[in-house]
């Protein structure tokens, strides 16, 4: 059960001043949640756009890997595979969108080289290595990119539950208790004022009551 506020004065200006102060988170948690969305609406452009990529990069490559391997055998596909050098090691580093940090994945750019002997493949080999090649920073990207969905996803729910607690919760709460003590207070002072009238009236009927004994 809530605890009843004291109408006075010092309680009706603390209420004004929640209730601002209320007011004031309300908007700033509107326009985060209002920002965070508009980037989780971008960046669910750009993850569709990297699917679609993917996928077809990925069936050029499989279909030409089926091909090499039909013409060079699978031992010597598989063999060359394991001799192609290991993709370099990348870093994860963070950007601030409204305070939330975000992934971002940072990786240096090789050159589309063969690191393979030519004379054991062939050209549907080649294509399928360079497909790969190709592929690569775009399933990196596309992990930053479903990461960040991902947290602005929780940030945006756990915006939006503070942002309705004030708006549906303490912002009406701070509204009633001032019109609470607004209404108390007027009262008091309507009743002050017809008993210093009474008063102020009684005195001036002593007075004339005296006046005209004497």
């Amino acid at each position: 059960m809530a605890k009843k506020v004291i109408p006075t004065k010092a309680n009706l200006i603390a209420s004004k001043n929640a209730l601002e102060l209320a007011e004031k988170g309300y908007d700033l948690l509107d326009k985060k949640r209002t920002v965070l969305i508009k980037e989780m609406m971008d960046l669910n452009k750009n993850a569709k756009a990297l699917q679609d990529e993917i996928e077809e990069k990925f069936q050029t490559s499989y279909g030409s890997l089926i091909e090499a391997t039909i013409s060079m055998g699978a031992i010597s596909v598989k063999e060359i595979s394991e001799s192609k050098v290991k993709e370099p090691e990348y870093k994860i580093l963070s950007r601030s969108v409204m305070g939330l940090e975000l992934p971002e994945i940072k990786y240096p750019k090789r050159e589309m080289v063969a690191d393979y002997s030519f004379h054991n493949s062939n050209t549907d080999f080649d294509e399928a290595n360079i497909n790969m090649e190709e592929i690569l920073p775009l399933i990196y990207k596309l992990a930053e990119v479903e990461t960040s969905v991902f947290r602005l996803a929780n940030e945006i729910k756990k915006t939006s539950k503070r942002a309705n607690a004030l708006d549906k919760i303490q912002i009406p709460k701070h509204k009633a208790i001032i019109k609470e003590i607004d209404d108390i207070l007027a009262e008091k002072e309507r009743e002050d004022f017809f008993r210093l009238k009474k008063v102020k009236n009684k005195k001036n009927r002593k007075k004339e009551v005296e006046e005209v004994e004497n």
